[in-house]
């Protein structure tokens, strides 16, 4: 009688032992990054936390800064996705510089990107004097101008989310695509897009996120003024001089949202193998 054949148990994994020299470092890093959130949640006005979220500079605070995080993202998204193709799809001459340039804001000061936009966008202005001569549009100091500051640094997490998941994306379905005499409009749309819609929602996340904690350019650029360029982080600023709970309360919410995106997104950007 032939003997079963029995599947052969894997072997176990061997214990890691942690260097010491390790250890110690990473715990204070964790303890560094953990404990001034911790203090945040040991010190909130938990028993008024209802009747302060329901204040009216809070709710305006809020609602303006969950507008214009939403229209911010719209325009990154409609401008960065063709953005991202060209930079995925097309060999041209500078396109590594382009790259570099689409990144910048990545890296560079909030307050600096305030300052550029208002040399470009502001009444006087490279195209901002235009616009207010031609049109009387003025950007500055107006939810527009948040929208704007917005949206200029939170692009960039948007456009490296599209450009990674295009070159990721098999280029076959759109090469048969081609041969079965599909325009390219009509590839993009139909091919294209649904490839990379993950990538797309979780960039477009990002960047919702990011412009919900933009503060430097928007303060710099759009100005501080309650009901109309007041977001939530430059409320968090404003009310740390003169009602710290309510500061505290702001802060919290931010933090959740932030908790809530990092735990939608983790399996695309923080978990590991």
């Amino acid at each position: 009688m032939p003997a079963r054949d029995v599947a052969a148990p894997r072997p176990a994994r061997p214990r890691r032992r942690v260097p010491l020299a390790l250890l110690v470092p990473a715990g204070l890093g964790l303890l560094f990054l953990v404990l001034p959130l911790a203090g945040l949640l040991a010190r909130a006005p938990w028993s008024t936390l209802p009747q302060r979220l329901t204040e009216p500079g809070v709710l305006t605070a809020l609602r303006l800064s969950l507008q214009t995080a939403t229209l911010a993202t719209l325009l990154c998204v409609g401008l960065g996705v063709p953005l991202a193709w060209l930079l995925s799809r097309v060999e041209f001459p500078g396109r590594r510089l382009v790259r570099a340039l689409v990144t910048v804001p990545l890296v560079l000061p909030p307050v600096v990107g305030g300052v550029a936009l208002l040399l470009v966008f502001g009444r006087r202005g490279l195209l901002g004097s235009w616009l207010d001569a031609t049109f009387g549009v003025t950007l500055p100091f107006t939810t527009a101008g948040v929208v704007l500051a917005e949206a200029f640094v939170a692009m960039p997490f948007l456009v490296i989310a599209v450009e990674g998941a295009l070159r990721g994306a098999d280029p076959r379905y759109e090469e048969a695509a081609a041969t079965l005499g599909a325009g390219r409009w009509t590839t993009f749309t139909h091919v294209t897009l649904p490839l990379v819609a993950p990538g797309i929602a979780a960039g477009a996340v990002l960047c919702w996120a990011r412009a919900l904690g933009e503060f430097g350019a928007t303060i710099t650029f759009a100005g501080n003024y309650p009901g109309r360029t007041q977001t939530m982080p430059l409320a968090v600023y404003l009310a740390l001089e003169t009602d710290p709970p309510a500061a505290i309360v702001l802060s919290l919410i931010l933090l959740t949202v932030s908790v809530a995106i990092l735990a939608g997104l983790r399996d695309r950007w923080v978990s590991a193998p």
